[in-house]
């Protein structure tokens, strides 16, 4: 889990407020290795999540099997203090982030936030109510096969909620940037974690990035402006950032892009998205988030 000089648990926990941290910081570290989220909910537990079960942070700060008495129990105020954290104390700066639902921390951890929005002009979450982090891992080596299989082809990675793509496209980034001149839209800023002009996470020598920007926008500018021999993104959803991709791909551009999808017949189910499956060459779909970041079946379109 480690990725630059602090593991993503180590980074969560400094969002926590220092009875919960305390908690945490007892939990063995073998029960950290396969950790996908912590969530936390007002009124309610805080829970682990991994691929094949739930673990519940105990008052003893050990993880039980079940919700129980014993279990540590989330109050309205833990909630408020840790959005008060992820927004540096500044919740009017982070009207973005509020009206998205989520912050994306050090790391490229992503946090979902739940709760009630206001009755403004500009709907932003006011009462919080749950928060999920979601870990982030570097994983070094994990698509270098599948890296010669797809290189130079257009290729779109798609799986389910959990499944891992965001790890397989990050790594996938770094190869290709390190072999030709390569251009990652980074939305989330989730992929990177660029900061202060730097990424945190290591996405290649020979990639520029464009962080915080529309996927579509940021995929037309590169073309323009960055003469990219591929690029890179997450999350592809709608019909500007499939017309976009279908642009640049006419330009000689090749893409390496994911989606959010569990089968190939669900993607082409998306009308915005199946003229773009069409133009691409592979499609490489994951197992899930049973087993994250391995592949079912690569299919040739």
């Amino acid at each position: 889990m480690k990725v630059n000089e602090s593991t993503s648990y180590d980074v969560i926990m400094t969002y926590m407020p220092e009875r919960l941290r305390g908690l945490m910081k007892g939990i063995d570290e073998k029960k950290l290795e396969k950790l996908m989220e912590i969530r936390l909910r007002a009124g309610g537990p805080v829970y682990y999540v991994y691929p094949d079960h739930i673990s519940y942070v105990s008052l003893n700060g050990k993880l039980t099997s079940s919700y129980c008495n014993d279990s540590y129990i989330v109050g309205v105020n833990t909630i408020r203090t840790i959005v008060d954290r992820l927004c540096h104390f500044s919740l009017h700066s982070c009207g973005r982030q509020l009206s998205e639902g989520f912050f994306v921390i050090e790391n490229g951890i992503r946090v979902g936030i739940s709760g009630s929005f206001s009755n403004t002009s500009e709907r932003i979450i006011t009462d919080f109510c749950s928060l999920n982090f979601r870990i982030s891992r570097c994983a070094e080596g994990c698509a270098d096969e599948l890296f010669s299989r797809i290189f130079g082809k257009n290729t779109i990675i798609c799986g389910g909620v959990n499944s891992g793509k965001t790890t397989i496209i990050r790594e996938l980034c770094r190869l290709s940037g390190s072999f030709v001149k390569t251009a990652l839209i980074d939305e989330r800023n989730e992929i990177s974690c660029l900061s202060g002009g730097s990424p945190l996470n290591d996405v290649g020598p020979m990639t520029d990035i464009l962080a915080n920007c529309p996927r579509s926008k940021g995929i037309m500018s590169a073309i323009r402006t960055l003469s990219p021999e591929t690029i890179v993104c997450d999350e592809i959803s709608d019909r500007p950032d499939a017309e976009a991709v279908i642009s640049g791909m006419g330009s000689g551009v090749k893409f390496i892009l994911s989606a959010h999808a569990d089968t190939y017949d669900e993607l082409m189910s998306r009308k915005e998205l199946s003229e773009l499956v069409e133009a691409s060459d592979l499609l490489v779909i994951l197992k899930g988030s049973s087993a994250p970041g391995e592949i079912k079946e690569i299919v040739r379109v």
